[in-house]
This record gives C-alpha cells, structure tokens and sequence, in this order.
C-alpha cells in the first residue's frame, strides 16, 4: 500500500505488489511528488499509514483523515455515493448511475470507479455487474475479491459468492 498525502489531505491510496510499481503509478499521476518514507520521526503520517492499512482489516472503521480530491461534479458524485455502501455489501454500475439521479450513465459510473485515486477510502471495490459478477479494478480483479471476501467475513455474512 502506498498513501500519499498534500498538504490539504490525503491525495492517494494505491494497492499493489511492490513497492517500485506503486511508486511509479504515484509519479505518473503526481510527477512532482516527493518520497518520503515515513519514519519515527513523523508520528502523524505514520497514523495515518495505519489507518489507512486498518480500513482493509476493519472495514467498517471510519477513515478520519481528510481527502484532497480531483475529479468532475460527476465523479464526485459517484464517489460520494459509493462511500454510502456499508461493508460487505455490493451494489452495481446501474444502481449508482441510478442513485446519483442519472440512470443511463452506469458506463460513465464504471469510468469514474476506474478514475478514483483513493483505494479503499473510497470503496470502488463494492461496485459489480448487475448480475452480481466481478469487473474491473483499478487495483486487479484478484485483489478486488480478496477485499470483498475479507468484507463478508468481517460483518458476519460468511463467504462471498463472487
């Protein structure tokens, strides 16, 4: 996991396998940034390193830590929304397009999980196909699963189906 932060909030959760890949994705999205690993000598950041790490075994704990987030009226929208999907559960493309007050836009729904920088903060992993199947992730299908399974777990509804 790598969590980047400006100095208005937190800009970017990514997930992945190493290290050298996440902090390459960080520079394509944020060529300026500066790596800082975070060390004893910055309490505050390695907070927030945990809580952002704690979102992924408690699911259901609330991330405090403010967002600096970029993206469209829409995708602000959409992110909004999929923050109001309780763990453990799943919800679909067409049911947030629909949610937003937007039905025909489940494609531009998909595009705005696709575009969301903030890996579990910002819950795109619950969004799946209308027939309950798994789709894309920004952070691989594989990956995706496991969270979704590791959700079912923690709120007591056994093993996902996926």
């Amino acid at each position: 996991m790598l969590v980047a932060a400006s100095a208005r909030g937190v800009c970017a959760i990514f997930l992945g396998d190493d290290s050298e890949s996440l902090i390459q994705t960080l520079h394509k999205r944020f060529p300026k940034a500066e790596i800082f690993p975070a060390g004893d000598n910055d309490a505050g950041f390695t907070r927030l390193l945990k809580d952002a790490a704690l979102l992924v075994e408690h699911p259901e704990t609330n991330f405090k830590h403010l967002l600096d987030i970029h993206g469209t009226t829409f995708q602000h929208r959409v992110w909004q929304a999929l923050c109001e999907i309780a763990p453990g559960e799943t919800t679909s493309y067409a049911e947030i397009a629909r949610c937003i007050g937007a039905p025909r836009a489940a494609r531009a729904v998909a595009g705005a999980c696709a575009a969301n920088l903030l890996a579990i903060a910002i819950p795109c992993h619950r969004v799946v196909h209308g027939d309950g199947s798994l789709s894309g992730y920004r952070w691989g299908v594989e990956r995706k699963r496991a969270l979704l399974e590791r959700e079912a777990q923690r709120v007591g509804r056994g093993k996902l189906l996926l």
